[in-house]
């Protein structure tokens, strides 16, 4: 495996520079995806672009309290700005590699409240999809080398771990709305064949990412858990309300269920073959 040089460096003025930047960038990018939300006020998310993202719009959609994973969220992200920001961090080869793309996935995360509010889903669906790219290649490259402080693994590994098993759920939601908006049509396994379908490649896909970063258990769990968060909250959301749907249901629960668990599974056996 490819691991960056943690051989002791002096931190150089662009380090500085980057620590300063990534910080108020940082905070400003959460302030501006807050008020966008419509958390001090204004339209709500769910409100936005003719309710196309309500918890009823699709039969993938997580049900509202599903969202409140990005409290959490936000919190570790405001933590990173400031950990990142430490004298003794500014020559840390792994923050150097990640802390512009943190940045940047922070920087489009207020683009795609944007692009929503304006009621541009196609245009929101190309956003969400960078923004899960470039949270991948954080995870690639966290992946590559061991925090070298536990303060470091939590802050960090765990926050994008949160954020990008959230984001996949939701660019799945995304997606869907903007097909439904548009009138696409069941594309021949109607609506509850599709959710059924899009719930299993969910589950897959964080299987997936937990067979990649297996070495860093800090990242992948709590990808597993936050897809694992959404899925269940899909689950719940077809079981009840104006939208229901045994088979998106059942099929959601199951996901969930592998999603959450899946990770730690292929972690524990990794270490246990290592060992």
């Amino acid at each position: 495996m490819t691991t960056y040089d943690t051989t002791p460096q002096q931190a150089t003025a662009r380090d500085r520079v980057r620590q300063v930047v990534v910080a108020v960038g940082a905070l400003l990018a959460i302030l501006g995806a807050a008020v966008g939300s419509g958390a001090f006020g204004g339209q709500p998310i769910q409100d936005a672009a003719g309710g196309a993202l309500s918890a009823e719009a699709t039969v993938v959609a997580p049900d509202n309290p599903a969202f409140s994973i990005w409290s959490v969220i936000y919190t570790g992200l405001v933590l990173f700005a400031v950990v990142q920001a430490l004298p003794g961090r500014g020559a840390d080869a792994r923050l150097r590699s990640v802390s512009w793309w943190i940045l940047a996935s922070m920087l489009l995360n207020a683009a795609w409240i944007g692009v929503v509010q304006a009621g541009w889903l196609w245009a929101s669906v190309a956003v969400i999809a960078v923004l899960v790219a470039v949270l991948s290649l954080v995870l690639v490259r966290l992946v590559r080398t061991p925090a070298p402080r536990v303060l470091d693994a939590v802050v960090t590994d765990v926050t994008v771990g949160l954020y990008l098993g959230w984001v996949s759920v939701a660019t799945l939601a995304n997606t869907t709305a903007a097909l439904t908006a548009a009138d696409v049509g069941e594309l021949g396994l109607g609506a509850s064949g599709w959710g059924a379908v899009l719930a299993a490649v969910a589950a897959v896909l964080a299987l997936a990412m937990a067979r990649y970063g297996a070495a860093r258990p800090a990242v992948v769990v709590p990808v597993g858990l936050a897809m694992g968060w959404g899925l269940a909250w899909i689950a719940v959301g077809r079981t009840e309300g104006p939208l229901t749907d045994s088979v998106v249901a059942v099929a959601a629960g199951v996901a969930a269920a592998v999603a959450a668990v899946g990770p730690v599974v292929i972690s524990l056996l990794r270490r246990r073959t290592r060992s």
